[in-house]
């Protein structure tokens, strides 16, 4: 691994320069109030990303230990599938009870893959119980909340969206949620819109192994980065009101379980909803997708090619991945999946780069889509937080349903910049 200092190519890294502004300038024109620009959080949050991209991904402990993450992936995937084996048998990766000609036909996602989301979810609900995971959400919270100025109750909701859901980590702060500001509610919104849960990290970085070989260091490096660009694009589309006083909170006060068994089963049972909606989600989004097509299809072919559903995302996000960094010749590919993460959701597209043909993507863009893709900004996860949130909050319902399509933007917005953050100082 080369220093980002001494590698890459500069005219790519002046046009990922160019997207940091481009999309801070976009958000402010979703702004609902233009004349209250963030200057000093805007160039605080991207300092803020780019120090802790350089010193996570070229510091040489920091970089030996993200790819030791490769090992707990491992180890985490071989203790799912000893469960899926002994519950599906060879559907779930045991031995096979025949002779297989493919053994890549073998492998299949809803009872290999997925299963590992309902045993990282019971392992997360117990590594909080017992205090671990609390630690770390609260010295990151304290990182956020002096960083930027935001209050304690949004810092350690921005924080936890690191690890946990987008309905998960406002749990936390369930108690004050009713307090909050609008314009900080807005940050708890986008923060669970701009990153993912460490509950489908791991199955991220499986998916995407063939892509790059540190794909849970890259995505975990990536949900840090993207929460403060959240905050950054909240606070820009939402600013706060003059004499608004941030609100405070006390660190996990509202999410405990009555002892580890009660933790593990709690895990359990949410994974379990997680792993059915996931499930549900990829039969319908995938087969509305294809039916899409089918009916375009009808159309025959503009401009030397069928119009499809992936060609038409391809051109709508083309000039944003490009603002990401991305070369002009393979814009157009990266837009069709910037697209398709938007409109289906995130895991779809990941799979979409896994399986796209070696030469399509150079490896800077790769890399570049994993961070710009690498969040659950998308219109079926909008339905996820609206209604969540409206369960937790039900005061809050008209804040939720006015902020939920700005969240989405904003949520967009945070993964790009996080794009470009890495477009700017990756040098292979």
């Amino acid at each position: 691994m080369t220093s980002y200092l001494a590698a890459g190519d500069a005219g790519l890294r002046l046009q990922s320069a160019l997207g940091l502004v481009a999309f801070c300038a976009i958000a402010w024109g979703f702004s609902e109030d233009r004349s209250r620009f963030p200057v000093r959080m805007a160039i605080g949050a991207t300092a803020f990303q780019f120090v802790a991209a350089s010193a996570l991904l070229f510091t040489p402990g920091a970089r030996d230990g993200l790819a030791y993450l490769n090992v707990v992936v491992e180890a985490l995937q071989a203790a799912a599938n000893a469960g899926a084996s002994f519950v599906f048998g060879y559907l779930g990766g045991g031995d096979a009870p025949f002779e297989a000609t493919n053994e890549g036909a073998l492998f299949i996602l809803g009872f290999q893959g997925l299963p590992l989301v309902i045993f990282i979810s019971a392992l997360s609900a117990l590594l909080w119980h017992f205090g671990v995971l609390r630690l770390v959400v609260g010295a990151f919270a304290v990182v956020l909340e002096r960083a930027f100025g935001v209050g304690g109750a949004v810092s350690l909701a921005t924080a936890a969206n690191v690890l946990m859901g987008q309905t998960e980590a406002p749990l936390l702060i369930r108690a004050y949620l009713k307090k909050l500001s609008r314009s900080e509610f807005f940050v708890v919104m986008t923060g669970g819109l701009a990153t993912v849960a460490g509950s489908v990290m791991v199955l991220y970085s499986i998916i995407l192994g063939p892509v790059s070989p540190s794909a849970l260091g890259h995505v975990l490096v990536a949900s840090i980065i993207s929460a403060a660009s959240a905050i950054l694009m909240a606070r820009i589309i939402v600013p706060p009101a003059p004499d608004e006083t941030p609100t405070d909170a006390a660190a996990g006060d509202d999410l405990k379980y009555d002892g580890a068994m009660d933790a593990f089963m709690s895990g359990v049972t949410e994974g379990l909803k997680l792993y059915l909606n996931i499930v549900a989600c990829l039969i319908c989004f995938v087969a509305m997708a294809a039916l899409i097509n089918i009916c375009l299809s009808a159309l025959g072919e503009v401009g030397g090619g069928a119009i499809t559903l992936e060609r038409m995302f391809g051109y709508a996000f083309a000039p944003l991945v490009w603002l990401a960094g991305v070369p002009a010749s393979e814009a157009l590919a990266a837009g069709a999946l910037m697209g398709e993460k938007t409109a289906l959701n995130e895991l779809i597209a990941y799979v979409s780069l896994a399986q796209t043909p070696d030469g399509v993507f150079s490896e800077r863009t790769e890399l570049i889509m994993i961070y710009a893709m690498c969040g659950f900004a998308s219109f079926g996860s909008l339905g996820i937080i609206v209604g969540g949130l409206t369960a937790i909050a039900p005061e809050r319902r008209k804040d939720v349903l006015d902020l939920g399509p700005k969240a989405l933007i904003s949520g967009t917005l945070a993964t790009l910049m996080s794009g470009a953050v890495i477009g700017l100082v990756w040098g292979g």
